[in-house]
């Protein structure tokens, strides 16, 4: 199973960027899906989550300004971040909950990280 995370980028600050995280393998269901940032020195920290059924949450410091989307097939999951922030600054990684052919239960999974940098 893998998780490829990407849209990552340099933007001056008030720009967007749009993050996409496609999962692959063999997958028998996705469950809720997210994605974290990592500023730097920080902790890693849940930003934005959507169920199954599209029920989406936000942390506060990005309400408003980010979406958070999955396709139909419900394999990818976006991050549309709008009047980005130099504090929007960090790495972003997704997560996902993957129940696998063969497997009793779901396991969470992350993807390798996408890098986001807002300059003033």
């Amino acid at each position: 199973v893998q998780l490829q995370a990407s849209g990552g980028g340099l933007v001056q600050a008030g720009g967007s960027l749009r993050l996409s995280c496609a999962a692959s393998g063999s997958i028998f269901s996705i469950g809720d899906m997210a994605w974290y940032r990592q500023a730097p020195g920080n902790e890693r920290e849940l930003i934005a989550s959507i169920t199954g059924g599209h029920r989406t949450e936000y942390v506060d410091s990005v309400k408003g300004r980010f979406t958070i989307s999955r396709d139909n097939g419900k394999t990818t999951v976006y991050l549309q971040m709008d009047s980005l922030k130099p504090e929007d600054t960090g790495v972003y990684y997704c997560n996902a909950d993957l129940k696998m052919w063969g497997y009793r239960s779901s396991q969470k999974y992350w993807g390798q990280g996408t890098e986001v940098t807002v300059s003033s």
